[in-house]
């Protein structure tokens, strides 16, 4: 539930799916995450709180939230990296297309990410991810794909490597925690290998595709903020407070009072 200025960045993960069009989404928690549910649930006494004291838009963001969608729970008994988590919805997801959406990334593009990755599928019909370039000294943080550029921005996947030292990357074109994934993707998730105790998709990219699966990237362009990273979270909180509607004016004063201050 970590914050950006006055919304935690899964409230900006469930806008870019239902500006998809995807309306059920499911949530793979722990038992320490229960913060998640109480967040996208009805709260009328909170609500009724806001309103009585005037905060009316408050009180109006607070019951849309759990309007957004319809929303299901699952807990992950151990945290054993992103394939296992979505091995644990697994009984709820059936036999149908479902996208993934993890980590702590915000893409600004338009259409967002996931709009773009669907259409993708739509056109090629097979698993997707999202692809976004990184410097080539961090490559050893991602998941690093290689491949053929079909058409403008959309690669097909010869190889899948999970965060490989700079020197022996095939490419960098890493893979965010955005993916479309397709029925008979599931075994390649129950075969991917741990890292350091945590299962993660790339591994099970890289079986799928030798083993003559099609798998695509979709390369995003935009801004991007790793919110995981201390200096990229920053940078995203910078720069949505300076577009925020209320504190946005003031936030863009105090910055640049405080660059002459530290320019003098």
């Amino acid at each position: 539930m970590l914050p950006l200025v006055d919304k935690p960045l899964l409230h900006f993960f469930v806008e870019e799916i239902l500006k998809a069009g995807v309306r059920d989404i499911i949530f793979v928690t722990n038992k320490n995450k229960r913060a998640i549910e109480d967040y996208f649930d009805r709260a009328p006494d909170l609500e009724h709180f806001l309103e009585q004291r005037g905060k009316h838009e408050t009180a109006r963001m607070v019951r849309d939230i759990a309007s957004l969608a319809s929303f299901g729970y699952v807990r992950q008994k151990e945290q054993k990296g992103v394939a296992d988590a979505v091995l644990a919805a697994r009984h709820l997801i059936g036999n149908e297309a479902f996208a993934v959406m993890s980590g702590d990334d915000i893409i600004e593009t338009s259409p967002s990410a996931l709009q773009q990755m669907i259409a993708v599928y739509k056109k090629y019909q097979a698993p997707i991810t999202c692809l976004i370039r990184v410097p080539a000294e961090n490559t050893h943080k991602y998941g690093i794909i290689d491949g053929t550029e079909v058409e403008p921005g959309v690669w097909k996947i010869s190889r899948a490597v999970e965060k490989p030292d700079p020197g022996s990357a095939p490419t960098n074109l890493a893979t965010l925690t955005r993916f479309v994934l397709t029925p008979d993707f599931w075994p390649y998730l129950e075969k991917a290998d741990p890292m350091k105790g945590e299962a993660y998709i790339p591994p099970a990219i890289d079986a799928y595709v030798r083993e003559g699966g099609s798998f695509y990237g979709c390369e995003v362009s935009g801004t991007w903020y790793d919110c995981g990273d201390k200096m990229g979270y920053m940078r995203a909180v910078v720069a949505y407070g300076l577009k925020h509607p209320v504190i946005g004016r003031e936030f863009r004063a105090y910055l640049a009072e405080m660059s002459k201050s530290i320019d003098g």
